[in-house]
């Protein structure tokens, strides 16, 4: 008898060596959330914080991955650059030591986001999360700061059971939107969670919070593909529209922008953009770093007003306001989704008191279901009666 054919396994986008790397990365993360959130306390200069965080990050990668394969060092570090950003300061603010607002410090009360991302390989763990400085189980946080932190835990937890093969951006978008209502808050306007491939971390498949019409119009309908990885970014304001706006802190994180190519003409463009390349990749960097921050500021202006670098701006939503974030890395390989960073280091439901509840059924019951569905074995009588149907990762 002719031997029969083995069926032909479909090959994997992901395969098992890169999410090792995923994995090492968001655990370098976690390690470093965890130092950072213990030092977030009252007087805690916002710059010393961002400094350690990156120092961490460097630390913690440099600690693994150093045998060279075919004369070759595998590439590791900064995914993105710890920001820390206060209250009605959506994201990205993470300040040089000339900058006026450097010496800023955290107070009691302070919504503090803070924000870091590690890649081993390429392959990135990109992790946020909201603190409120001083909060206790004794003295929780309360009013306006715990609706907004409760929101945006909420919508974390509702899109990464909607963040699964076969599903839609857009009921992402919707769902973020419900869990804000909740709460009288609402997400902020135009915010992009993004898929995530090696050395990207801005890829064109994209979830959009918020949207005006406009950007509604303009933003893609995606499904989500199986092997796929994708940084999930929930910013959520206690404002009445979610809108955000420039002001007067000056930009200090910057990434090159992967589709562009255009040919500097000022030799500090060019000195810049190459000191750039050189030492964060395909990923952005804070010009903290950078050998000259001036001369830096001055080389970027070129590469920046012909799309060649793309500035992380620093937004804030009205002063009255307050903005929480979670943030997170998910891929969804062929058993189901798998989150690549850890859960959230400070929170937890005792820290935050809201008079305002989740109510919608549907929401409700999303929010039981685990990540990953297992099929059980029913080998033997013990294994059918076993607890397991279902685990979430």
């Amino acid at each position: 008898m002719a031997e029969a054919q083995k069926p032909v396994e479909k090959p994997r986008l992901i395969t098992e060596a890169d999410m090792t790397k995923y994995k090492t990365a968001g655990d370098i993360v976690n390690d470093v959330m965890r130092k950072l959130v213990s030092l977030s306390v009252e007087g805690a200069r916002i710059i010393d914080l961002c400094t350690e965080g990156d120092r961490l990050i460097e630390e913690g990668t440099g600690a693994v991955y150093n045998k060279i394969v075919k004369g070759v060092k595998v590439n590791k570090g900064i995914a993105f650059p710890t920001s820390v950003s206060v209250n009605n300061t959506v994201a990205h603010f993470s300040p040089l030591v000339s900058d006026p607002l450097a010496s800023q410090a955290l107070v009691k009360g302070d919504v503090v986001k803070l924000h870091l991302g590690a890649h081993i390989d390429g392959f990135a763990a990109v992790s946020a999360e909201t603190i409120v400085v001083g909060a206790t189980e004794q003295d929780p946080v309360t009013g306006r700061r715990a609706d907004v932190l409760q929101a945006a835990w909420y919508g974390a937890e509702l899109a990464m059971r909607l963040v699964k093969a076969g599903n839609k951006n857009w009921a992402v978008t919707d769902v973020v939107s419900k869990a804000a209502s909740a709460f009288n808050c609402k997400p902020v306007e135009g915010m992009l969670s993004c898929l995530q491939t090696q050395n990207v971390i801005d890829g064109k498949k994209r979830i959009i919070l918020n949207p005006s019409e406009a950007q509604r119009r303009d933003t893609e309908t995606i499904t989500f593909g199986e092997d796929e990885v994708y940084g999930i970014d929930i910013l959520v304001s206690s404002g009445e529209d979610g809108k955000a706006r420039v002001e007067d802190s000056k930009t200090s994180i910057y990434q090159k922008e992967g589709s562009v190519t255009y040919q500097l003409k000022m030799k500090n463009s060019r000195m810049v953009f190459s000191e750039m390349q050189k030492k964060a990749g395909a990923f952005p960097i804070n010009i903290r770093v950078m050998e000259d921050e001036k001369r830096a500021r001055l080389g970027l202006q070129e590469a920046v007003t012909h799309g060649l670098v793309k500035p992380y701006e620093v937004v804030y939503t009205p002063s009255n306001t307050f903005v929480a974030a979670f943030h997170f890395t998910i891929a969804l390989p062929p058993a189901g989704p798998l989150l690549i960073t850890h859960p959230p280091v400070w929170y937890k439901s005792e820290l935050v008191k809201t008079d305002k509840e989740l109510e919608d059924e549907e929401l409700k019951a999303l929010l039981t279901k685990p990540l990953r569905e297992t099929k059980k074995k029913k080998k033997t009588k013990e294994a059918e009666g076993a607890d397991g149907s279902a685990e979430a990762k």
